[in-house]
Order: C-alpha cells, then structure tokens, then sequence
C-alpha cells in the first residue's frame, strides 16, 4: 500500500491548445498546473525577466525608510543591522550591510544568540548598541510583532526601521518605518517575500534613488540563498531573485559559498534550488542551531580563503553534529511517546538541544503525520517549537489557545511552523488543548501526506519535449514543485538499500523496454514492499556524481501493482 495519497491532478479543459502549438499532452499537464494557460504564457515564465520586479517604493514605509537611511549617511550615523539567527536572517543581515556599506554607510552586523538572547528585537542587545553609537538600527527578518521593544528604543533614542515578511500583529510597531508587503493595504503587486527578499528591495530603492541600481547585481546571491532557504514560494518576483542568484552563485560564487560547496560535495556550476534547500541552507543554519550564527555570517562575507575554508570545515562538523542530535532526540522523543500518538503530540524534555526542537517536531509530524510540538523544558520556562500538517492550522491554534486559556509569554510563526515560550506549568494544558482541538478539526480525513500528481504517463512519455521544458521551468520550490508523475506496472529489474543504516533504495526500472535508474530516499525501510512489478509515483531529476550528470527518477512512493 502506498504511504500517501496520490491526488492526480485535472486535465486542462482543452489540450488542444498546447498541442496545437507543438506541445505533447503530459507537457500541457504539466504547463497547466503552474498556471499556463495559453502557449503564449510559456516564454514568459521561462524566460524570468524583470518585468517580474515591482516598483519598491510602492512597499509599505518604504519612502519613509530610504528618507531615513539617506539622512543616517549623510549625517555618518552608526546604523545597525539586527537579524535572525536562521538562514534567512543571516543571509539578510550580509545583504544588508554589504549593501549599505557599499554607499558608504557606517554600519555593523547584529544577530542574537538563539539559546541566550532568542529571537527578535531585545530591548538589551538594543541598549547595548545604543552604547556603543548606533542611533539607526534595521532590522531585518525580524521586528514587525516588536511593538514594545520598538517603544523602548524610542526612549533611548534609537530609531528603528522594520524590515520583515512575517504576518503582522492588530498593532504595529510604532517605528521610524515598517517596510513589510504583508501590511494591511500594501499596494506592492507581490507579497511572499523571505526576508532576504525584503532587504534586497529596500537596498533598490536605495541604489535607484542615486542612479546605482546595476551594482546591486553582486547581491542577488545572497537573495537567492535566503528565498530558497525560507521555503517561501518561488513564484512571482521570488522566481526572478532566485533565477538571477543562481546565475551568479554558479557562475562567481563568493569564497564561503566555494568552500561550502567543496565540503558538501557539490559541483560548483551546477547548483540550483534544491543544491542550497538541501545542502547549503542546513549547514548555514546549524551554526545557530548549536552556536551562533555569526559564523555564517562571516563565512558569507569574508574575503578570505582561508578564513572561509576553516569556517566552511567548521560548519561541516556542526551540522554533523545537528545531525547526530536530532536523531538522538528523535529516539528519545519516540520513547517519550511510547506509541501513544493522539491527534496532536506534545513531547518534552529537559535535554532537547534548543536549537534542533523544530527539527524534532518537522520528523515527528512527518512520520506521524499529526501536528507535533517539541519543548525544551525548563523549571520555570519552557520554550517549544511547532510543526503542522496542511489540514490543520498551528498558528491559529495557538491564537485560540492564547484568547481562551493564555500562558504563552511569546509566540508566533505561520499556519504549519510556530515557537513559543511559556511558564513550564502551563505546558501539560497547552498540549491537552491541542489534542482537543485537532481531535475535532481532523476528524474523519485521510491523514497520510498528499501527493499532487502532474499526469500518470508511460515511462517511454517522457522523451520529446517533456524533460528539457521541464528543465527551463526551473527553480522548483514552494509554489512552483518539480513535476511529479506516475507509472504503473512498472518492471523492478534490480533493488538495494544503500546509505547509512540503509535509509535509502536504489532501483533500476523497465517499461516498455525503457530502462530508468532510480532512487528513493529515505525509503529503504520499505524495501521489502517492492515486489516485481509497481506503481511508482516520482519526480525526473539530474544526479550529478563525479563529475558527469545522468537523468534518474527520484521516488517519492509506491504501491505493488494491482495486478501482478
């Protein structure tokens, strides 16, 4: 039996259309569901020009920001950049102030520390910039939920302008700007940016305003890194700064990113959306997860070989030993559980490592496909992370939770990933609300993941057009998924697990005397379901491996064949 539902998706009203124009039928499926409609439209979306881009004066606050910022640099104010501890914050914090530095502005770095400071605008780290000079701080990724952090800061006499993409709160804080597409009336054609994002277009109306934009080019590295990593969709404007960074990230990279590609074992050259979502994004966010993510910072901007290269080595080892940690509070979170799985878990210790709770909560609510909610326990305080499933929202279940009972002291996030702290008492109550809650919302659904599905095709279907339009309809990513198809009564020629513990399959496929490699990762427990002929849903991937590239599929899952 196959482990998700497999949703095969509609057919266009009239294929004609595109086949009429040169284009197969699986590809017109394929065009159709990422909102082509008409062959006219294809160019366009390959093509991933600028008439993507909005005009970034039309952003909420954005006059009042670049008004500011201006007069800091005219006046050689100290401006700071405060950010987030995760991929995107660091990559907007380099953008930031790289770009900043670049018109000659007098600018630091800040990014707090995960387990110390947590995440935000801390009235603490603000005094103490004031201290040291700064009169200017913008934040980035960060800041539109800090209403009275802002307020502080005005006391001392710090302005503040807030740079962010996360949802905003009835009150905003009451900041020199606040620059977020999300705002209530924003004008802006485009709203799903990463936080990376957001900087890159408050630094385009900065460098537009002094006829420099074109130097911005040199940044749209940065941009990408944070777009990919924040897994907002990549559609739209996302899908320009992600092409565009690519390009360079391929084609220049930046010592950090060379040596970080080394380490993992890529091929410079040949990175794309999934080389920086599965690899690069991981390592840049480990040094926050278990130290602190100034080290990414510095390995994002350093200008030294071998400052990046024993930065890029350091990564490496700490995002081992993120590993090594989530798979230790995984068996120890399912031991906790017992196998006692409600419609929701809440499970909490007092040595779940602060930085990997989220990890924690991702793989439980995957496996278990329920919304999980991890917690670092302490004995007043307790901080936690949440994770959700699509059927069932976690940030609103935590709004009623907090207008009904109350207990959190901060929280926040978006409907399927949220954290929280609160007194370590009301942490039982927190859960049993939960269990409630999802108990009535989820009642009676199918919960197994669901996979959308392009079109059920013939291996031999793939050949023509299909996967070279395929290629140009890349970066894949939220929003924008890498086609997914199914075949059934599939030949299995030859199977074997592979990787550490054997977490992995590896198959070779036959159809109609098509052969196709093919693997499925994080399927080896269920090698012994394949039998000789199956149903495989996947996705038609580029396996780079010493140096020479070969197509494969890559099996997302699979049922043995009805009729064998």
């Amino acid at each position: 039996m196959s482990r998700s539902r497999w949703n095969i998706l509609p057919a266009p009203p009239d294929v004609r259309i595109f086949t009429s124009a040169g284009f197969s039928a699986v590809l017109a499926r394929v065009l159709f569901h990422r909102g082509i409609f008409d062959p006219s439209q294809v160019d366009p979306f390959v093509e991933v020009d600028s008439s993507l881009c909005g005009d970034a004066l039309l952003l909420p606050g954005m006059p009042q920001a670049v008004s500011r910022i201006y007069r800091a640099m005219l006046r050689g104010e100290s401006i700071a950049v405060y950010g987030d501890f995760d991929a995107d914050g660091v990559t907007a914090t380099a953008l930031m102030v790289e770009g900043l530095s670049l018109l000659g502005a007098k600018v630091v770095p800040y990014i707090p520390h995960r387990m110390t400071e947590g995440y935000g605008l801390k009235i603490a780290a603000l005094e103490t910039l004031r201290k040291q000079g700064v009169s200017l701080v913008v934040s980035v990724d960060c800041g539109i939920t800090a209403v009275e952090p802002v307020k502080k800061a005005g006391r001392l006499g710090l302005d503040i302008i807030v740079t962010d993409h996360h949802l905003p709160l009835n009150e905003t804080p009451a900041a020199a700007a606040v620059v977020d597409a999300k705002l209530p009336g924003s004008l802006y054609p485009f709203s799903d940016f990463s936080g990376a994002g957001i900087a890159l277009k408050v630094l385009q109306a900065l460098y537009r305003g002094v006829g420099k934009e074109e130097e911005l080019e040199r940044l749209f590295d940065l941009a990408a890194l944070g777009t990919v990593a924040d897994m907002v969709p990549l559609l739209g404007e996302n899908r320009y700064v992600v092409k565009h960074g690519l390009r360079h990230l391929n084609d220049s990279p930046r010592l950090g990113i060379r040596e970080m590609a080394v380490q993992a074992g890529l091929e410079l050259g040949e990175l794309d959306s999934e080389s920086i979502s599965w690899t690069l994004a991981p390592r840049l966010n480990a040094a926050g997860r278990l130290d602190h993510a100034m080290a990414s910072y510095r390995l994002l901007t350093s200008d030294s070989t071998e400052e990046a290269h024993e930065l890029a080595v350091w990564l490496q080892q700490k995002n081992q030993e993120r590993q090594e940690l989530t798979t230790k509070a995984m068996g120890r979170a399912r031991e906790k559980l017992q196998g006692d799985v409600g419609p929701a878990v809440l499970v909490g210790d007092s040595d779940f490592p602060v930085g990997i709770c989220g990890l924690v909560a991702g793989r439980l609510s995957d496996e278990l496909y329920v919304p999980a909610v991890v917690v670092r326990t302490g004995e007043e305080f307790s901080s936690g992370s949440c994770r959700s499933i699509p059927e069932f929202n976690i940030i609103e279940a935590m709004n009623q939770f907090q207008a009904e009972v109350g207990g959190f002291i901060q929280y926040g996030g978006h409907a399927q990933a949220a954290g929280f702290t609160m007194r370590t008492k009301d942490v039982r109550a927190f859960g049993a609300y939960l269990s409630s809650l999802a108990r009535g919302c989820l009642a009676g659904l199918d919960l197994r993941p669901r996979i959308d599905i392009d079109a059920e095709v013939g291996l031999s279907e793939l050949g023509g057009d299909v996967l070279p339009t395929i290629k140009k309809l890349a970066p894949y990513g939220q929003g924008n998924p890498s086609p997914c198809f199914l075949s059934r009564r599939v030949e299995v020629l030859e199977r074997r697990t592979m990787g550490n513990g054997g977490d992995h399959v590896r198959l070779k496929l036959k159809q109609g005397g098509i052969v196709w490699n093919a693997v499925g990762f994080g399927l080896g427990n269920r090698e012994n379901e394949i039998g000789q002929l199956c149903d495989f849903v996947y996705n038609v991937e580029v396996d780079h491996w010493n140096g020479s590239s070969q197509l494969r599929l890559n099996v997302l899952d699979f049922g043995r064949s009805t009729q064998e």
